[in-house]
């Protein structure tokens, strides 16, 4: 990650002025005539872009640069350094294998798997692959659909549809479609308004509220970090969470949970409370003046539902506290206060103008669901294809060593609409690969029970009492302490998990209706 490499575009002007300032200008000498090239003095100087391929900066260019060209570099680059990753991933894999195997294990895969529901990696890859056929037919029509979006902009109604067009051709679809200026959805999301906003969901559905306290001699690790406790009226503190929420040089690149100290019963009296850190990377220096994009909403969602996962656990002893669960089960909490940040009913009691206090248009909210929904089956299929690529390069291997790019680019063809690239091996930034590897196909298990448990027990009235003391009592109170298939079922009824080949798969009908398969 500290090697991306970079792509230097002539001139300037072939990047969007409104996005130049996220890279770095530029400046070269130009000859003004092939017979003049060694006079300086008959040179002009030419201003370019240097874009540093960081994923943030790959990310902006392939959304908002109209030259196929540049994004082609972009993409190409972005995905082809550093090289070295190669070597670091097949060392990984091959360490991972021979421990796996003194374990008793085929592959890490199987060492992985076993603890969890799924027990087995045949019972995960037979529900990927499912999966990969359900969605299939219309991922191909939303295929189909970009690339003729994309003939009729440029004009050619031979062009092919390559990977390095996906984010711009959405993106100029959805904004065709759907009215959603960024700016303006912004300005409804001052980080402290966010704030807030957690406040609103503690308090509505549990009863509890935030209050920021004071730390002690060496505490904190940087000035930005707040402490909060939650606090309920009638229980008295529940738990403590430090906040980290801006990016700055040096810092875990990443959003996450961190669980600090898990909470355990220390007397029939006293219980251990659990305290956590809730890390993010957005972008100020303002303090809790920064403005947040929807996407980051959502993100900041998606690690409050792991930390109240934390801090509303009551359990015997701590490596069953909170998030400590089986890892196919983690990932449910966090999906499901993702749909909160989503739902009109909960942004219109935070999400407010920074001016007139006026909450957030409902108008404004039905867009941007509109606009999540456009492709729902790409979405979904790249979700897949990251389980089964994760799957398989930890999984058991004829051969030594791996090689990882083939692999990868063959899955790529089976289980996608889209091309693979020569000389590209994106995976080698997957860094999911090193925290959840043989674990991915969680986050699609959790997404699936998430979205059960969003309609079934959470969508007539997502910020109701009872609602909370569902979650709360029947969910989260649990930790790892309750058999993961038992609790879900006690939350959600008996439809939501499936037994297949000794193992425990989810139901997916929930997912398909969300995304409209």
């Amino acid at each position: 990650m500290n090697k991306p490499g970079f792509v230097d575009i002539y001139p300037a002007s072939r990047i969007p002025r409104n996005i130049q300032h996220n890279f770095k200008p530029i400046s070269r000498f130009k000859p003004r005539g092939v017979e003049e090239q060694s006079n300086a003095m008959n040179a002009t100087r030419q201003k370019g872009i240097r874009i540093v391929t960081d994923s943030g900066s790959v990310s902006s260019a392939l959304r908002w640069a109209s030259d196929e060209e540049v994004r082609r570099q972009v993409y190409v680059v972005g995905n082809s350094e550093p090289r070295e990753n190669i070597g670091v991933l097949d060392e990984l894999i091959d360490a991972r294998d021979e421990f796996a195997k003194t374990m008793g294990c085929r592959s890490y895969a199987e060492f992985a798997i076993r603890p969890n529901m799924a027990a087995s990696v045949d019972v995960v890859m037979s529900f990927l692959n499912d999966l990969s056929d359900t969605v299939r037919h219309k991922a191909d029509e939303e295929f189909n659909t970009i690339k003729d979006f994309k003939r009729r902009v440029c004009n050619d109604k031979s062009a092919d549809l390559e990977p390095w067009d996906e984010d711009y051709f959405i993106g100029m679809m959805k904004s065709s479609a759907h009215t959603v200026d960024p700016s303006v959805v912004a300005s409804y999301f001052p980080l402290s308004q966010c704030i807030k906003g957690l406040n609103v969901l503690v308090e509505s559905l549990f009863g509890a509220t935030f209050h920021q306290v004071p730390m002690g001699d060496g505490e904190s690790w940087h000035p930005n970090v707040i402490k909060l406790s939650l606090h309920h009226p009638d229980e008295g503190d529940l738990g403590f969470m430090y906040l980290d929420l801006y990016s700055r040089k040096g810092k875990y690149p990443g959003c996450a949970h961190f669980a600090i100290r898990g909470g355990r019963r220390l007397s029939g009296t006293n219980y251990q409370l659990p305290i956590i850190a809730l890390v993010c990377n957005f972008s100020s220096s303002r303090g809790l003046t920064a403005r947040l994009n929807h996407c980051d909403v959502e993100t900041l969602f998606h690690e409050f539902g792991h930390a109240l996962h934390s801090l509303l656990s009551r359990t015997e002893y701590q490596h069953f506290s909170g998030t400590r669960v089986a890892l196919d089960v983690a990932e449910t909490p966090s999906n499901l206060f993702e749909f909160y940040a989503w739902d009109y009913r909960v942004l219109r009691t935070f999400a407010l103008d920074e001016t007139t206090g006026d909450p957030i248009p409902e108008k404004l909210v039905k867009a941007l669901n509109a606009s999540r929904n456009m492709f729902p089956a790409t979405d979904l299929q790249r979700q897949v294809f990251y389980s089964i690529m994760d799957l398989t390069l930890f999984g058991e291997h004829t051969s030594k060593p791996v090689d990882t790019i083939s692999a990868v680019a063959d899955l790529k063809r089976k289980h996608t609409s889209w091309n693979y690239v020569e000389g590209t091996h994106w995976h080698t930034r997957f860094s999911h690969l090193i925290n959840y590897g043989a674990g991915y196909y969680s986050y699609l298990y959790a997404r699936c029970f998430a979205t059960t448990i969003w309609q079934e027990v959470c969508q007539g009235d997502p910020l109701s009492r009872s609602t909370g003391s569902a979650i709360r009592d029947k969910f989260l109170r649990h930790g790892g302490a309750k058999d993961p298939s038992v609790l879900l079922k006690d939350f959600a009824g008996d439809s939501v998990i499936k037994n297949s080949g000794g193992g425990i798969i989810p139901d997916i009908s929930s997912l398909c209706k969300e995304v409209g398969l």
